[in-house]
């Protein structure tokens, strides 16, 4: 297995920053893409939508699109884990 050092090795920093780009600002929806919205099925097979109060499991997975939202649906920020 390889080593994998956060920040170093590893790329998710650059694919939260992608992620963060498409969906800051946005609502995450059912529906099809638009200026304010984004489609659930586009987003990464692991993946969660964070809703504010919303309790989730603090283990820790790499890969793992974390989408947290706002009171009124927009996405405040992204991470991986």
């Amino acid at each position: 297995m390889p080593l994998v050092v956060p920040g170093i090795t590893d790329n998710s920093q650059d694919k939260t920053t992608e992620w963060s780009g498409k969906l800051v600002g946005k609502t995450v929806s059912e529906n099809d893409h638009s200026e304010t919205n984004f489609c659930k099925r586009d987003l990464p097979q692991k993946c969660r939508v964070i809703q504010p109060g919303m309790m989730v499991t603090k283990d820790f997975v790499p890969d793992r699109l974390n989408v947290h939202v706002k009171d009124d649906g927009t996405v405040s920020h992204v991470q991986h884990g």
